[in-house]
Formats: C-alpha cells, sequence, structure tokens
C-alpha cells in the first residue's frame, strides 16, 4: 500500500490522500476559548508552513469559540474531542473542518452514531485517533500490553462503530511514544485499511530527543510510502514542530522549497569557523523560496569536490575562502568574509530573500 492507494478526504479545502501532498500539521498550545491568543498563534503557525492545526476542545466555551476561529484561520482547523459527543456536534456547528476522536470514549452507540450522521451531513471526516497509552481495557487484557497488532484491533473496533452507521471519511493514527512500536503499528494499518494515515510519535520529548525520535518514526514511514499527514509532538513552541516536519519531509524527498543546507562536521584540516558560518548562513536563508541546496564546507577536500552538485556553497583551504557555484569557484575572499560573500551572492541571484 502506498499514498496513491488510500481514500481521499478534505479537511476543509485541503486534500488528504490518494496521492496528495503530504501536509505538516501542529496543536496550539493556548486557550482554544482565548480567540485572540488561539488566532494570532495559528497566523505564526501557517506562516511558519503549517498546513493543518489541530486545537484541543475541552469545554462548551472552547467549542463556541471555534466558530470565530475557524472563519479567521487562514488553514484548516481540527477540533480535538474527548468524552463528551456534545462537543464534537457544537464544534461542527462552529465550523471545524475536521473532527479528531477515539469513539471508544465517546460513550454509547447512539452518541457516536449522532457525531457520524453530523459530520456526514456536513462532509466533514474523522481522524480515528489510536495511542498506545489509552487502549481499552479489552483489548489489553487480550494482548496484556501495547503492542502494534492491539492498535490495530483498536483501530479496526472504531473504524467498525463509524462504519455502522455509514459513515467513512475516515483518516487514522496510531501512536505511541515508542518509534519502533509506533512503525510497526502503521506497516499493519497500512496493509488493512484504506484510510489516509496521520503519522507521529506522540510524546516524542523535547525538541532534541523529539526530533530524533520522531525523524526514525515519521521518516522510516514516509520512506515506505506511507503517511499523509504528520505532526511532530514537541514539548517546545508549536512553530519548531512545523520546522522539524518540513525538514522530515525534505529529507525523505517529499518536499521541496527554500534553500538546503548541507555541511561537513569539520575535523583538523578546518581553518575557519564551520559551526557558526552553516548557522549563519541557514539563517540568513530561512525564508528563502527558491528551490537550491547550499553547501558549506571546512575544506579543499569536501568543497567544493565533494559538493558539486550543490547550487552554491563555501569553503576554506590554504589559500583562504572560496565561494563555488556548481562546483566551480565563483570567488576567493578571506575565511572570516565566507558567510558573508556567500548570503550576498545568493540574494543577488535571487532578489530579495
Amino acid at each position: 500500500m502506498d499514498r496513491t492507494r488510500t481514500r481521499r478526504i478534505y479537511a476543509g479545502a485541503l486534500a488528504i490522500g490518494n496521492g496528495a501532498p503530504v501536509s505538516v500539521q501542529s496543536m496550539c498550545n493556548t486557550k482554544t476559548s482565548d480567540v485572540e491568543a488561539t488566532c494570532a498563534q495559528i497566523l505564526r503557525l501557517a506562516a511558519a508552513g503549517c498546513d493543518i492545526v489541530r486545537l484541543a476542545v475541552p469545554d462548551m466555551p472552547s467549542a463556541v469559540a471555534l466558530g470565530e476561529i475557524c472563519s479567521l484561520s487562514p488553514i484548516p482547523v481540527v477540533a480535538d474531542i474527548h468524552f463528551d459527543f456534545r462537543l464534537a456536534l457544537e464544534s461542527l456547528k462552529s465550523g471545524a473542518h475536521k473532527i479528531r476522536i477515539n469513539p471508544g470514549n465517546i460513550g454509547p452507540p447512539e452518541r457516536i452514531k449522532a457525531v457520524a450522521v453530523a459530520c456526514r451531513e456536513k462532509n466533514t471526516p474523522i481522524r480515528i485517533g489510536v495511542n498506545g497509552g489509552s487502549l481499552g481495557k479489552k483489548i489489553l487484557a487480550k494482548y496484556g500490553a501495547p503492542s502494534p497488532r492491539a492498535m490495530a484491533e483498536s483501530a479496526r473496533e472504531n473504524i467498525k462503530l463509524l462504519n455502522e452507521y455509514g459513515f467513512d471519511d475516515i483518516c487514522l493514527s496510531l501512536k505511541c511514544s515508542d518509534a519502533k512500536m509506533t512503525v510497526e503499528s502503521y506497516r499493519i494499518a497500512s496493509e488493512e485499511f484504506p484510510y489516509p494515515l496521520h503519522l507521529g510519535v506522540t510524546e516524542a520529548g523535547t525538541a532534541y530527543n523529539g526530533i530524533i525520535r520522531s525523524a526514525v518514526g515519521i521518516g522510516a514511514l514516509l520512506c515506505e510510502g506511507l503517511g499523509d499527514t504528520v505532526r511532530v509532538s514537541l514539548t517546545a513552541e508549536p512553530e519548531e514542530e512545523i520546522r522539524a516536519g518540513i525538514a522530515i519531509l525534505k529529507a525523505a524527498g517529499l518536499r521541496r522549497g527554500g534553500a538546503e543546507i548541507i555541511s561537513c562536521p569539520g575535523c583538523g584540516r578546518c581553518s575557519y569557523d564551520i559551526a557558526g558560518t552553516a548557522i549563519e548562513v541557514e539563517n540568513a536563508l530561512a525564508g528563502l523560496k527558491r528551490d537550491i541546496t547550499v553547501a558549506v564546507m571546512g575544506c579543499e577536500v569536501n568543497g567544493p569536490g565533494e559538493a558539486a552538485l550543490s547550487d552554491y556553497g563555501c569553503a576554506c583551504g590554504k589559500l583562504g575562502g572560496i565561494i563555488f557555484k556548481k562546483g566551480k569557484i565563483a570567488a576567493r575572499v578571506p575565511a572570516e568574509k565566507l558567510s558573508e560573500a556567500l548570503i550576498k551572492m545568493i540574494e543577488s541571484e535571487s532578489g530579495s530573500l
């Protein structure tokens, strides 16, 4: 199974599944009932490249606030619902573009039916969010502990509940904090279910460890052709999740655009501050729209030879610093001027950064 074999659903105007571009999601950490703060954060996320945003809806004031938020948001809004089906119904009235629920914790069948019918009438998709830390008692008793098979069975039961009420515009996620278990859970689901997959490693941790754990789990699945939306869950500002998600998509060859910075680690041959230069160049080109690769290399061994495929690059050898384009030396500058000269050259040939 691959991304072209899943069903196609729509969150507002955003296509998900069946070969649509993989979208990047984050979740606001503001109080949803605080419309001003939430909208401000959504705008920052959108500016960072976020395609779809999820909001917690823990109470009725939050569900009502979605009305104004959805009307102001430049990207689709997902309402995150737990336990109270009335919050899902009110969120739909407020214009939520997608509902995230776990049907197993919504309550009796008639409540699940009410949500399914309302979503069907509004053509609003539902994401079934299976989480390794909140599996049902019967499934845990059967399997003894969270496992890929247990998570797949939970998804199967929840899908059946919605299907019984004629609802099939479904997206699936099967997350846990163990990257390996997460990968295996999604593999099993991809073989059995035709629905788009929302990828993520839940409770991944702080920015450093969380990005690594997410890159392992999300990246492995993307490279296998699985996944339609992604969220890098970090204990950090939501904008960092977007930056990491986009970087993972780029590394998997699924997104282009902007400057891709490559750099060598440096060694005893390096005669300048390669780490500082790489960071300076990366920050300066963060807003670049032009699709280019920029190499920051340590010495004449690595640049321009090993970076010959890069559009631009810099290195520093015995004769001082060099700026190169497509593997050919374009200028010689003092080592301390490398980043400045490289950025100016790219800016002059790219228009305004």
